[in-house]
């Protein structure tokens, strides 16, 4: 309930184990589970995820049927968000997380045998899986393509302030101010080389230098500077 007595409208769901096609062990999480219990709750949501990810197929239908969720999805990344549970993370509208939380992508894998054909028939399949992968992750941070190809390759593990550095997360959870100590950094810096042109132009003086150059021209050279 609301503080004013009206029912609340908030709606959460949690995203909890391992993301499976079918369930073998009771903290399993399928495509089917996941999409009966987001049927059951329209509009705004948030989704509270604690996942070391799993089947990339079972997280492509719960990506999907995010992006298809009519209404305003928040991605709240408690503890850790890995692997296929990355994936799902970026189909949230805001992705925030905790300070401690930690989120990583990396190259999709299979087990895979039989003859040379079979293998590199495998090696395309695994290739476009990944193209698959970046296209979430594109879409969300705006990274260029072999830059995130090059962060899978890497397996590549980020807490929350550098995941946001990056661009996989909008913000980070507790922290005052709604823009992101990037942003305030990048403001300082403008206002410090601001501030530094201005004193520097107090100095000059408008006289004639001995090569008969005005010094009114290096006023303007370090307007252009700005």
């Amino acid at each position: 309930m609301n503080s004013d007595g009206s029912e609340s409208t908030e709606n959460v769901l949690f995203l909890n184990g391992v993301i499976a096609e079918e369930s073998w062990y009771s903290d399993d999480v399928t495509p089917k589970m996941f999409k009966d219990e987001l049927a059951s709750h329209p509009g705004d949501l948030t989704v509270w995820i604690n996942s070391p990810g799993g089947d990339c197929f079972a997280a492509a239908e719960i990506y999907t049927a995010l992006k298809e969720h009519k209404g305003r999805i928040t991605v709240r990344i408690e503890s850790l968000a890995a692997s296929a549970a990355s994936v799902i993370a970026m189909a949230g509208d805001m992705v925030e997380m905790s300070p401690t939380a930690m989120l990583m992508i990396h190259n999709p894998s299979m087990l895979l045998y039989g003859e040379a054909s079979e293998l590199e028939q495998g090696i395309d399949f695994l290739s476009e899986v990944k193209e698959s992968i970046i296209n979430a992750y594109e879409l969300k941070t705006g990274l260029s393509r072999s830059r995130i190809s090059h962060l899978m390759d890497a397996e590549t593990w980020m807490n929350a302030r550098s995941a946001h550095d990056l661009g996989f997360c909008d913000r980070v959870l507790y922290t005052e101010g709604e823009k992101g100590c990037d942003e305030a950094m990048v403001y300082d810096k403008n206002v410090m080389v601001t501030n530094t042109i201005a004193a520097m132009r107090k100095k000059l003086k408008p006289i004639k230098r001995k090569d008969g150059v005005d010094a009114a021209q290096y006023e303007k050279r370090l307007e252009l500077l700005k």
